[in-house]
């Protein structure tokens, strides 16, 4: 395996990471504000899916740069 590779599996296991935490903090977020559970958890899927497509865009661009 590449360095390079290695490089780029590590990144995005970071954004997945991030993004996990991004949902579950917008859930716990959701209920402390009284809202319904399924509510919390569209919350948490938007974040999720939010971060992990800004996470996967970013990590995209720094692979495309690379020489």
């Amino acid at each position: 395996m590449s360095p390079q590779s290695t490089i780029v599996l590590v990144l995005l296991a970071i954004v997945l990471t991030l993004a996990l935490a991004a949902g579950i903090t917008a859930a716990a977020l959701a209920r402390w504000d009284n809202a319904s559970i399924p509510a919390a958890i569209t919350r948490a899927g938007i974040a999720f899916a939010s971060t992990l497509s800004l996470g996967i865009a970013f990590t995209a661009l720094l692979v495309s740069t690379w020489p």
